[in-house]
């Protein structure tokens, strides 16, 4: 897939608030240009306020957030999306009545207009799409939907992107290639993963934190990027300080 260099990321002292409840404190994080970061942990760590706060869904109550060099915490999520951000929710968040088409397009447009060739490219890396064109969004699969956020995401020639539980409910078959797909684009764009499926995450990730009660309480590195049994055994034990797994 052809894009801009990847970007860095960069956060410090982090916190949000959902009214008086503290939901993320202090949390600080560096992922350099074209690495995978896998963020781990129990449900309601804090892990989707964390990217929805990098997306700029969220406001952050203080902190500062980076792209590259430039300071975004304060920008709106389009103008985050212009420079190179692209977020793909939990649960999707595909236009049901719009096809295939359609939705391709409405990402695409996020950068004011359509890139050449973008879209090509990413339906290219799930062809089962090509098939289902001009199907509307509701009417497919999880795992379609799934593929359908993805690709929608890559049209826009991402810079980072931000995957939040990208496996859930998705049959092996679609994990194997979000997978692939993911794997593929290693050095190309940088990836903010977050992710239950531990060994999925570890396969993809350069390094991993954990997440609990919204701060950082583990971090740790996946040697030379894959998944060696010492960098596995690392992380289990990490998580399972904090999570029954």
């Amino acid at each position: 897939m052809t894009s801009q260099s990847p970007l860095g990321l960069t956060i410090a002292g982090l916190d949000q608030h959902y009214g008086s409840a503290q939901v993320l404190r202090g949390i600080d994080l560096t992922l350099a240009p074209g690495a995978c970061l896998a963020v781990l942990g129990r449900n309601g760590a804090g892990k989707t306020t964390l990217l929805r706060c990098v997306a700029g869904v969220l406001p952050a109550t203080r902190g500062r957030i980076d792209l590259g060099d430039v300071a975004i915490a304060g920008e709106p999520p389009h103008r985050r999306a212009r420079r190179g951000l692209a977020y793909v929710p939990q649960g999707r968040e595909i236009f049901p009545d719009l096809t295939v088409r359609e939705n391709m397009l409405a990402a695409a447009r996020a950068h004011g207009e359509v890139r050449s060739g973008a879209i090509e490219e990413a339906v290219d890396l799930f062809p089962a799409l090509r098939d289902l064109w001009s199907r509307n969004g509701g009417n497919l699969s999880g795992g379609q939907q799934q593929q359908l956020a993805i690709a929608r995401a890559l049209a826009t020639r991402p810079r980072l992107l931000l995957l939040d539980e990208p496996t859930e409910g998705i049959q092996p078959s679609i994990v194997d290639a979000i997978e692939r797909v993911i794997a593929g684009l290693r050095g190309r764009i940088t990836v903010l993963l977050v992710e239950q499926y531990l060994d999925f995450a570890l396969r993809l990730a350069d390094a991993f934190l954990v997440l609990s009660r919204g701060s950082v309480v583990e971090r740790g590195v996946i040697q030379e990027g894959t998944l060696d049994p010492q960098s596995r055994a690392e992380a289990k034990a990490a998580l399972s300080r904090h999570i029954a797994i």
